[in-house]
């Protein structure tokens, strides 16, 4: 791995017009489109691709798609990940997820970062001689059992915690701590869940 890469992975500032991140980003695509152009019924063909798009997965695995996928190789997914349409993941740094982790429709995990200076943000000659821009970004960590509903949207350094849920159209800017209830923009935790949100007459 390139020491560009391991800047992008560490969070440092990193160049992403690079031969290896190229490569990485080119092949997840392509396997994103033909993912894409799968039907349901097509479960051999579907599976061989998150394989190839995301080594590092746990068991049950269920992308409804279409999917949207910066690199997949630096995101883990947990046993019994379910996402619904639309799933966009941009893992220029780390994204782990536990296992039991539903997303509903429209959900994005964004690790990406960029200077919030436009002096620094926009593409600039660098010292090799070619024009491009800087960037950086921050893991996203979620734990087992959460669920993400509708056009969330999970930001650049946050930790959800296990056994949360997140509400429709949250934007999450900071942590999560175990077994909460978040909504809004920003996302705040609204309260904890417990026995008292038991769906009645039903076995678990």
């Amino acid at each position: 791995m390139e020491e560009n890469t391991k800047k992008m992975l560490a969070g440092e500032p990193y160049r992403p017009d690079t031969e290896e991140l190229g490569k990485f980003s080119s092949l997840a695509h392509r396997l994103c489109r033909d993912y894409n152009m799968t039907a349901d019924e097509e479960k051999l063909e579907r599976n061989a691709i998150i394989d190839k798009l995301f080594p590092d997965h746990g068991e049950s695995v269920y992308l409804q798609g279409p999917i949207e996928v910066d690199y997949g190789r630096f995101t883990k997914l947990g046993d019994n990940f379910y996402a619904n349409f639309n799933l966009t993941i941009l893992d220029t740094c780390p994204i782990t997820i536990g296992k039991n982790v539903m997303c509903g429709p429209n959900v994005t995990l964004a690790t990406p970062l960029h200077p919030l200076l436009a002096e620094q943000r926009n593409p600039r000659m660098q010292e090799d001689g070619k024009v491009a821009d800087i960037e950086y970004g921050a893991p996203i960590t979620i734990g087992n059992n959460c669920w993400l509903a509708s056009n969330v949207t999970v930001c650049a350094g946050v930790k959800i915690g296990n056994n949360c849920v997140i509400g429709a159209g949250a934007v999450v800017t900071k942590d999560i701590p175990d077994n909460s209830l978040a909504v809004g923009v920003p996302a705040k935790v609204i309260r904890t869940l417990s026995e008292k949100d038991h769906l009645n007459n039903y076995p678990y």
